[in-house]
């Protein structure tokens, strides 16, 4: 694999976390406002992984995946 598609890969697997996040935060929201037949202590649980998906797994990946000096 070139460069180029390591880093778009890479981008896009980034990408793909957040919006990953920012669905399954969606998703927590509505079972916690009882918009969806789940219990609320289940919707929870949810918001916090989706805001570790949205804020920190990318930030954990960008430095994994950082070009060393």
């Amino acid at each position: 694999m070139t460069d180029d598609n390591q880093a778009r890969t890479r981008f896009l697997i980034i990408q793909l976390m957040r919006l990953g996040g920012v669905a399954l935060v969606v998703f927590s929201l509505l079972v916690i406002n009882h918009a969806l037949p789940f219990p609320e202590i289940v919707g929870w649980p949810l918001l916090v992984i989706g805001l570790i998906e949205i804020f920190l797994i990318p930030r954990i990946l960008a430095r994994m995946w950082r070009t060393p000096l």
